[in-house]
């Protein structure tokens, strides 16, 4: 099959190749399968800015069995979605993403019970002060749910930032901005800022304390763990790009 591509969408198929390996390419560095080069979903060369991603994401091919499953391809699906998604319109992709600074889960605290207060306080407050002192700006914070605007000046400048990430630091930064309703833990990952432990801490603080009090729910706990896959997978590929100057 010359120029394999595979959906995310896709069912389980068939493996067709022996051998994934990762090779230097005019735009990066590529990736083939029995030395042809993998494409798209829209048909695009698969090509991406280090070896060290190339390598990660042939070892995702390497690691399937006998039949493909897409679930098990995240670096290659965000590599996908670069490309695919990301680059054709970045302007507007940017700007779907700076809008989570509008409403960022670090600027909505608990009145009580006190450990609550203490724990957002603890995870949530470093984020924050990084963030002003990173960007120059200050947050609104919200007692409660209630939508509290922030600062245009805030915002403009944190969309300025956003738009300068490029298209795969953008590929990673959505789902990790989805998942933790947050654009500042995002942010704070891609400048490497803080790891992936603190970052999950602080976005799943919520549900941690609810499981505490509550005790686990199974369905939550098994939905829970497939964002921490996810959010896993768009840490380690930002981890393996290169390094904000």
């Amino acid at each position: 099959m010359a120029g394999p591509a595979l959906a995310r969408t896709a069912g389980a198929v068939k493996r067709f190749y022996e051998a994934a390996e990762a090779v230097a390419a005019a735009a990066g560095f590529g990736i083939e399968l029995d030395g042809k080069p993998i494409m798209t979903p829209a048909r695009k060369t698969l090509a991406v800015p280090t070896r060290a991603l190339a390598e990660a994401i042939a070892a995702e091919w390497n690691a399937q069995g006998e039949r493909i499953d897409p679930r098990a391809l995240p670096l290659t699906g965000l590599a996908y979605a670069a490309i695919d998604r990301v680059a054709p319109d970045r302007d507007s992709f940017a700007a779907g993403l700076a809008a989570y600074g509008a409403s960022d889960l670090l600027c909505y605290r608990a009145g009580n019970p006190a450990p609550l207060v203490e724990r957002q306080a603890a995870l949530w407050d470093p984020i924050l002060s990084w963030a002003r002192r990173r960007y120059d700006v200050d947050f609104e914070q919200a007692c409660g749910v209630v939508p509290t605007p922030q600062p245009k000046a805030t915002l403009d400048r944190l969309s300025h930032a956003v738009h300068a990430f490029s298209d795969f630091e953008l590929a990673a930064m959505r789902p990790l901005a989805t998942i933790a309703g947050s654009l500042l833990i995002a942010l704070a990952l891609a400048e490497r800022a803080i790891d992936a432990d603190a970052a999950w801490a602080a976005a799943t603080l919520d549900e941690q304390w609810q499981a505490e009090k509550w005790g686990e729910d199974p369905e939550a706990a098994k939905a829970l763990a497939a964002r921490r896959a996810e959010f896993e997978a768009a840490c380690r590929f930002l981890a393996l790009l290169p390094p904000i100057d």
